[in-house]
């Protein structure tokens, strides 16, 4: 490997090659699906080939050779000389498993692990036609050169050794028509092109049997980099067949009169050549149409810029500062009234909102970026459970900030195999049930205000509350009697608690209890809020809730005593007054009824600020919070409003502190808690 290579280049490929072999899984696990389907195939092909050309100019062999591998039987697909079925694809998937692994070696700058020579060998006989009981080494050269030729002729694609032979074509030529190492012009070079992609093959070079015997001591860069530039884009563009090296040699030295008369070149182009046998008119050939498009277009300016994200981080940063300033104006602003500095504050807002939205949106990535493995991930744990399953996704374009992306990447993929695990049934169950043997996974993803929603679905069957409540006396969660007063709902989140599982073995799948309990936890910690749906016998629906952004928060802002806080938004359901002597007393705990509904009620105030002694309030306000499908009332003293602020991380004195999830500056300029509602219920509730 070229460790030393230019570090953008390197850069260039690690970003280019990263892209097509995430869309390379997502296309190999759809291909399965639509075996017939060409243009996946081709794409398929071309992605295999793009990869292994930056691979070789790196010189990364090991990648190149399990790349042109898995390229050969791709190009024995799409010819319609082999049928994809699933034996071949857990071939080539392993052999994209490869890729991968030494792809990451690459990014760490490390040489590139060989792929094992057993894959590689099985990769070889899926390169042959299924026709074939004898490798193709058995068939003749004329055989050998004549199938890759007319297979790349049906496309109107150019093989790698065509490739070769028009790079020594360009020598010869030039060597004898210059004779000083001159640059091949540009109808030459275009009449070549036109030879290739009009016939589909290479018939030789024009004066392959008169080169000038002094050709070794010629120069050899003969062709200029544009006109190198514009042939790779032509190469990839249409996406060139790998042949065997014997397959080139014979078509090298075919006589020049197999040319057609399309392939002289003009006499008054070089007068010097009129008598020459084989030139090769570039007026007279029907020339391919994007190549002249392309030679006489302005080259495209670049439209993107490459940025580390730790610049974008601290943009962010600084924006969330200028948030902080804007709130101290407008709370500084509305005090005064003087209007000129009413109308520059709110300019100040309109330009902050804006600023934000704008840094924001560079931080956003398409969940697509997480939702791309999941086709891999269910189709081999279907594969290895022995099950059929179809996996829909939905709202893949839908964006949030690319740190969001990176934290729901395992809890996702976690719901997922869960669903395909648990929810759905082998195909004989599902068929005695008078379903069909094929099962159905949903995820989804919309946005919802400054929330995403995401939720995986299953027409699996379903969870029965009976069983979790027996499951959750067997573990020691709740006594008999607390468990037969559990509601549905209650039930269906019992798979969140630590240790439950509803399986009897343990597999190397699931079946430990743990999994779930840390999905939720990680969601908790992302200021979302994930439930649970689900009908015996129909399926369960999974809803996870999180906010777009991590770095700046929407809030509501409450006082206790002369103390303020910040509740997060996404957990306020409701606020409303409250005569606080009308509560009632359940099992020891303060409730409150309203609409027919109990909910429990907790004073922060007696948990979070010091108590001197003053006697308890007859009325208050109640913010109804939730988590879940649980719903609590808070009691507060005041209530200031709605606030966006920015997330501070707590000093090294309060770090760990339960129920805080870090601090503030409020308008006022005053430091403000933010409180992590499930961490505070959980250690004083």
């Amino acid at each position: 490997m070229a460790l030393d290579a230019d570090e953008e280049i390197l850069q260039d490929f690690l970003i280019e090659a990263g892209e097509i072999l995430e869309k390379l899984s997502e296309e190999l696990v759809e291909l399965e699906q639509r075996p017939d389907d060409s243009d996946l195939l081709n794409a398929i092909f071309r992605g295999f080939h793009t990869v292994k050309g930056g691979a070789g100019f790196l010189q990364l062999d090991a990648l190149v050779s399990c790349c042109h591998s898995a390229e050969n039987v791709f190009d024995t697909l799409r010819n319609h000389k082999r049928k994809v079925d699933s034996d071949l694809m857990d071939v080539v998937l392993q052999a994209l498993d490869n890729v991968n692994a030494m792809f990451e070696q690459v990014r760490q700058q490390e040489e590139p692990t060989p792929a094992p020579d057993e894959l590689i060998r099985a990769l070889d006989r899926l390169a042959v036609p299924a026709s074939q009981d004898q490798p193709a080494a058995d068939a003749t050269p004329d055989a050998e050169e004549s199938e890759p030729v007319d297979a790349g002729a049906a496309d109107g694609d150019i093989t790698d050794d065509e490739f070769e032979q028009l790079l020594d074509a360009l020598q010869d030529n030039g060597e004898e028509e210059q004779g000083s190492g001159d640059e091949i012009s540009d109808d030459e070079f275009e009449s070549l092109l036109d030879e290739l992609h009009g016939k589909g093959k290479f018939s030789g070079p024009p004066t392959a049997d008169k080169a000038p015997a002094g050709q070794e001591d010629s120069d050899p860069d003969l062709i200029s980099d544009d006109e190198f530039e514009r042939l790779l884009d032509d190469l990839h563009g249409k996406g060139g067949s790998p042949t065997e090296p014997s397959a080139s040699k014979p078509a090298a030295k075919k006589p020049a009169a197999d040319k057609s008369p399309a392939d002289k070149k003009p006499a008054d182009k070089k007068p010097e050549k009129a008598a020459a046998p084989e030139p090769a008119p570039a007026k007279e050939a029907p020339a391919a149409p994007a190549m002249p498009a392309r030679d006489t277009a302005a080259p495209v300016a670049e439209t993107s810029v490459r940025v580390d994200t730790k610049r974008l981080d601290d943009i962010m940063n600084m924006v969330g500062e200028l948030v902080l300033v804007r709130n101290r104006l407008q709370r500084l602003g509305g005090e005064s009234e003087d209007e000129q500095m009413h109308k520059a504050v709110a300019n100040l807002d309109v330009v902050t909102t804006d600023l934000q939205s704008a840094v924001m949106a560079t931080r956003m990535q398409p969940i697509k970026k997480v939702f791309g493995r999941f086709p891999r991930v269910v189709r081999d744990l279907a594969r290895s459970l022995k099950k059929e399953i179809n996996l829909e996704m939905h709202g893949e374009e839908t964006d949030l900030d690319k740190n969001l992306v990176e934290a729901l990447s395992d809890p996702l993929v976690h719901l997922v195999r869960n669903s395909v695990d648990h929810g759905i049934e082998a195909p004989d169950v599902r068929e005695k049930a008078g379903k069909p043997r094929q099962g159905n996974v949903v995820l989804s993803a919309e946005q919802e205000g400054d929330h995403i929603l995401l939720s995986i679905s299953d027409d699996g069957a379903g969870m029965d509350p009976a069983v979790l409540r027996r499951k959750a006396v067997e573990k020691g969660v709740y006594d008999q009697d607390a468990a037969d007063r559990l509601t549905n709902n209650e039930c269906y989140n019992l798979i969140f608690a630590a240790g439950f599982s509803t399986k009897d073995q343990i597999s190397d799948v699931s079946g430990r209890g743990v999994g779930m309990d840390v999905v939720k936890t990680k969601i908790s910690q992302l200021n979302g809020q994930i439930s649970v749906e689900s009908e015996l016998g129909k399926g369960s629906r999974i809803i996870i809730k999180v906010p777009l952004t991590l770095a700046i928060m929407p809030t509501l802002m409450i006082k206790l005593g002369d103390q303020a806080f910040a509740l997060p938004l996404v957990n306020v359901v409701e606020i409303f007054h409250l005569d606080l002597t009308k509560k009632n007393i359940v099992d020891g705990r303060e409730c409150i009824v309203v609409r027919d509904k109990v909910f429990p009620l907790f004073h922060i105030k007696r948990w979070l600020v010091k108590k001197n002694g003053e006697p308890e309030p007859e009325n208050g306000h109640v913010v109804i919070v939730a988590m879940g499908t649980r719903r609590v009332g808070f009691v507060v003293d005041q209530l200031v409003g709605q606030e966006e602020v920015v997330i501070k991380p707590l000093g090294r004195a309060l770090q760990g502190t339960p129920g805080m999830a870090g601090a503030t500056i409020t308008g006022d300029g005053r430091i403000a808690l933010i409180i992590d509602v499930p961490s505070l219920l959980q250690h004083y509730g």
